[in-house]
């Protein structure tokens, strides 16, 4: 039995000890968890019980963005020592199947993801987890940077599907975490800008204090005449698609410059209409994102060498007896929050 943020049903949360697997393999290692970040995933698990197909039908243990301290490693383990500081890769495929041979291993079918029914999350004090997907952080790396690895590879997995050209220019529409995320890595990709839309100046103002992010309020101006006018009428190289909006799926093949590249990354509720034919004219080069493969090392390496700044998006901490509280937090969505983590660790 163990502590941990439960989510019993649709709209209730309960820490309380519960059953959690407790073997630790020979190719497995134990991590005593330090800090915990809160997804949208999980916050939509808790107020609608439900992610498309993956429904909660049981109580369900939340979390999946996670850095902590290896306290004990499998017979097999050679790439980690008691002691190392580290963050965890969340989804665990088949090693055996196409797509991990692939090294597609994002898609998988057969992939378990933390706090994705019924597989249990990690917002509990010590997790088993595969030292294969079990990454070292460097020592000035924070547990709280080390926790925000998760939602950059998704940022990072965008970045390297639109195959940017050094001086690239960007548009990435929705300014939220992870549209963020996505800007920084298209950054650290090699765009020259990233021009940043959505409709409320809070979370701009949030994007715009960093260098070559430029906000565009869609309340006042049109995203695709400000990337013409940016480039002298031509239009971004490449617009990634954090929103998932119809009017922002559209807002991108109206931004994207000819023979450009759109990413998509934000998934719509409900099937959205689509401009075929002005992506047929400009003959749009387009790519989809689901999570990330092979990105940890990348993320972790571009954050060690200070190229990446996340420290600025964390808007606060909770402790882990406060985790109830930290969810409703999220649920409030505030403006000005980007990430809410839960410490678990005191000090």
């Amino acid at each position: 039995m163990a502590k941990a943020l439960v989510l019993e049903e649709k709209n209730r949360l309960a820490l309380r000890e519960i059953a959690l697997p407790d073997t630790l393999g020979p190719d497995d290692v134990r991590i005593e968890i330090d800090t915990v970040g809160v997804c949208g995933s999980d916050v939509h698990y808790y107020t609608h019980g439900k992610i498309g197909p993956f429904v909660v039908k049981e109580p369900m243990v939340l979390g999946h963005e996670a850095a902590g301290t290896v306290s004990a490693i499998g017979e097999n383990v050679t790439n980690l020592a008691v002691g190392d500081r580290v963050c965890m890769e969340p989804g665990i495929p088949d090693m055996r199947s196409k797509a991990a041979k692939l090294g597609v291993y994002n898609v998988d079918p057969s992939v378990r993801f933390w706090a994705t029914p019924p597989v249990h999350g990690c917002l509990t004090p010590s997790v088993i987890h595969p030292a294969a997907f079990t990454y070292k952080l460097p020592d000035h790396v924070s547990f709280a940077e080390g926790a925000m690895v998760e939602p950059f590879a998704i940022g990072m997995q965008a970045a390297s599907r639109a195959g940017i050209t050094p001086g690239d220019v960007a548009l990435v529409t929705g300014a939220g975490p992870i549209g963020i995320m996505v800007a920084l890595a298209a950054l650290a990709g090699g765009c020259a800008k990233v021009f940043i839309s959505d409709l409320v100046d809070e979370k701009l103002g949030v994007a715009a204090q960093y260098d070559n992010i430029e906000p565009i309020n869609i309340t006042r101006d049109d995203p695709a005449k400000v990337l013409r006018d940016a480039t002298g009428g031509w239009g971004a190289d490449v617009v990634f698609e954090c929103a998932g909006a119809a009017k922002s799926v559209q807002t991108a093949l109206e931004s994207a410059a000819p023979a450009g590249c759109i990413v998509w990354v934000g998934m719509p509720v409900d099937p959205v209409p689509f401009d075929l034919v002005l992506a047929q004219s400009k003959e749009l080069r387009m790519e989809t994102v689901f999570r990330y493969a092979n990105m940890y090392d990348r993320a972790i390496a571009l954050i060690g060498a200070g190229k990446v700044n996340l420290q600025p998006l964390i808007s606060e901490t909770f402790a882990f007896e406060d985790s109830i509280a930290a969810f409703d937090r999220a649920v409030e969505a505030r403006p000005s929050d980007v990430k809410i983590q839960i410490k678990l660790k005191e000090g």
